[in-house]
């Protein structure tokens, strides 16, 4: 399933969107890519010191973007407040690094694919990228600072990227493929 807009939405984008949107459809490529010919069990299989496989990884970035485009029209009520998380919280937060039994591979793409549209298409048809949210409340966030719409999607585009640098390490520990070189 390709992650760009059908070719008349596209066609008709340009400018700053059209670049934002290659770009994050770019990193997306490039963390799915990381997947490719591997079975559910492999995809869930730590490969490094760290917890994360796969799997996991896609179910991060997929639950990320999601949650960030519900920021961008709902605004911080749309994310939790991770400076009052339980434990019980932190341990559901894990789970979305993992890939769980009864998940597969296709199961976390294919709901990646669907977020990757709705924020394409969000992106494409929001009034105003300039338009702001105040920030969640949240350790790492400054009290009382507001991200534009434009902010998000270069946010979302710099955890993608970081993301799939990670999972081309993780790939490569499984059986030696690389994304590129």
């Amino acid at each position: 399933m390709t992650e760009t807009l059908n070719p008349s939405e596209s066609a008709s984008l340009t400018g700053e969107r059209a670049d934002l949107l290659r770009t994050l459809n770019k990193h997306r490529h490039f963390l799915r890519f990381t997947t490719r010919d591997l079975t559910d069990e492999q995809a869930g299989r730590r490969s490094t010191v760290s917890a994360l496989c796969l799997g996991g990884l896609i179910k991060h970035v997929t639950a990320v973007e999601r949650s960030w485009v519900n920021f961008i029209l709902d605004g911080p009520s749309a994310m939790p407040d991770f400076s009052a998380m339980t434990e019980a919280d932190f341990a559901a937060r894990a789970d979305e690094f993992r890939l769980l039994p009864g998940e597969t591979l296709a199961g976390v793409l294919a709901e990646y694919a669907a977020v990757a549209d709705r924020t394409d298409e969000l992106i494409a048809l929001l009034p105003d990228l300039d338009a702001t949210q105040p920030l969640p409340n949240a350790p790492w966030f400054e009290p009382g600072v507001r991200w534009s719409a434009r902010q998000v999607l270069l946010h979302l585009i710099a955890e993608t990227a970081q993301h799939a640098g990670h999972a081309d390490i993780i790939r490569e520990g499984l059986d030696g493929a690389k994304s590129m070189g």
